[in-house]
């Protein structure tokens, strides 16, 4: 499954490191996973949830809050530091093609979804995991050094860990009100919580469900721990959490799913994500192509360019190991590296390749191998040129099976130099 990395910056200019995770198909829309208290974007919770949902189609960004994980900034600034951090990570989503309509926050990040919410317009739903109901709830697991001079930023203990937190990290969370922030949410709310988390009680539940407004939604993790460290607990609430989501989602603009082709077809379809984003799908699979991030592109795929270069890569290793088997040659890997270097002097696009391989050959069987590279189906192809006829559809009609023609292109080629 694809992971893509996704940094942006905060409102403070530092820049604070994600992961996008997505799916081999298109997303039908995208959140942003907020973790929970000291934790990072890696923890079990975060990784797993994340990923089970880019599975049912929903793209997740999970990212280190301020001083967090791989992040810049200081640990430690509160519930509006958070609550910044969660809204420039949407700003960012949108800014890159992808509008984050779904939240998701774990424990203290539970916290900060709520906080967030009304003021990312694109939002229409948000889910909170074992979360408390008011912020202060943290303090709880937060023990103060008792030398601390009542200056600056104070050490302070959680979980076994030494931390930092700002001289007015517990006055500003006193101040936060979370019976009229969650009463004005303006989203439908799914609360998941155990009966038996030992961290947060499940209490707290039982207020955030109270204090919010309908369309409110609540479903009990049974058994699992605050952390929900058993993957069977996380990928259970990702499946609930993606079903109950359906309803409040935007339906995607494609609703179709793109014909398969046969052979060496293609399906090439927009996915409304970024500026060039496109989903290729093959007879045996698909995957994204796209632009590099410096020509607008969100650098998700191979470009068409990078596409023509596996392609005579891919032929020219293969064509290789026919040949090599078929001398009994002794070599054990092939390796081909193409690189497109735009227009060569005489006006045409120049690609080169380097060809390495594994195996003592001598000075003749060495020759052979490299002219054999030159005569690969997909190196004619490119040498010769090829014609492109262009039709008006509305249907795309069945690929011819042209796998096999290449397949014995490929074969002709060794018999040749036989």
């Amino acid at each position: 499954m694809p992971t893509e990395e996704f940094s942006f910056i905060n409102a403070k200019g530092e820049q604070l490191s994600g992961r996008l995770e997505t799916s081999d198909t298109p997303a039908r829309s995208y959140a942003v996973f907020a973790h929970c208290f000291t934790c990072d974007k890696t923890s079990l919770a975060a990784t797993r949830i994340s990923r089970r949902l880019a599975e049912k189609g929903i793209g997740v960004l999970r990212f280190d809050f301020t001083g967090l994980g791989d992040s810049e900034g200081e640990f430690g600034n509160g519930l509006s530091c958070d609550r910044t951090d969660i809204i420039a990570a949407a700003e960012s989503m949108a800014a890159s093609g992808r509008k984050v309509e779904l939240l998701v926050g774990h424990s203290f990040g539970g916290a900060a979804v709520l906080s967030a919410a009304a003021s990312i317009p694109g939002v229409t739903a948000v889910a909170v995991l074992a979360a408390p109901f008011d912020p202060e709830h943290v303090l709880t697991h937060v023990e103060t050094d008792t030398e601390h001079d009542g200056e600056g930023r104070v050490p302070v203990n959680i979980g076994g860990r030494a931390f930092e937190l700002a001289p007015d990290f517990a006055s500003e969370l006193a101040r936060y009100e979370p019976e009229v922030e969650i009463a004005k949410l303006g989203k439908a709310l799914l609360i998941l919580h155990a009966p038996t988390d030992a961290v947060v009680s499940i209490g707290n539940a039982t207020r955030i469900y109270t204090s919010a407004r309908h369309p409110k939604s609540f479903i009990s993790l049974d058994d699992a721990d605050h952390l929900l460290t058993r993957r069977r607990d996380a990928e259970y609430a990702a499946d609930c959490l993606s079903a109950w989501a359906t309803r409040y989602l935007e339906a995607p603009a494609t609703a179709t799913k793109p014909q398969l082709p046969n052979g060496d077809g293609v399906v090439v379809t927009e996915t409304g994500a970024g500026k060039f984003q496109v989903h290729v799908a093959t007879a045996s699979g698909s995957f994204m192509a796209d632009e590099p991030v410096s020509v607008g592109g969100m650098a998700s795929g191979p470009t068409p360019y990078g596409l023509v270069s596996a392609g005579l890569g891919a032929c020219t290793v293969m064509t290789l190991r026919l040949y090599a088997d078929r001398k009994s040659l002794p070599i054990t890997a092939i390796r081909a590296e193409v690189t497109h270097n735009g227009k060569g002097a005489d006006g045409r696009d120049e690609f080169d390749r380097q060809i390495s391989y594994d195996g003592k050959l001598s000075t003749d069987q060495h020759e052979s191998v490299m002219r054999i590279a030159d005569k690969c189906p997909v190196h004619r192809t490119l040498e010769a040129s090829s014609a492109v006829v262009t039709h008006s559809v509305v249907e795309l009609s069945p690929a011819p099976d042209t796998a096999s023609q290449h397949a014995e292109a490929m074969d002709e080629a060794c018999r040749q130099n036989s």
